[in-house]
């Protein structure tokens, strides 16, 4: 085995892998946005616990009504979901990146 059929070996192996990475990275990402899988939980929404201190009824009113509009504007878990969405867009974009420079160096070494 020559030098030459080596590298182009590695050559192709590179190539391989790269497009792997990336054929990977577009299946996970079309399942992740169609709703078949759930995004990489990165940001979590804290469970409400705290409890409000004494105040007036009328008060306690007010933001029980502030609360319940502002679930209407905004699903509770929106903000978390749509925080995870983007960190996998950026790992998607990396992997997407990464694969495509180790199909490159494949490339060249096939040349």
């Amino acid at each position: 085995m020559t030098i030459n059929s080596a590298t182009k070996i590695l050559g192709f192996l590179l190539l391989s892998a790269g497009v792997i990475i990336i054929g990977w990275t577009m299946i996970n990402s079309y399942n992740i946005f169609t709703g078949k899988a759930e995004a990489p939980t990165v940001f979590k929404m804290a469970a409400e616990t705290a409890k409000m201190p004494a105040a007036d009824e009328i008060q306690k009113q007010l933001e029980s009504l502030i609360s319940q509009q502002l679930k209407g504007l905004l699903p509770a878990n929106s903000i978390p979901q749509l925080f995870n969405l983007i960190v996998w867009s950026a790992l998607a974009s990396i992997f997407i990146f990464g694969g495509g420079q180790i199909s490159g160096l494949g490339i060249k070494l096939i040349k």
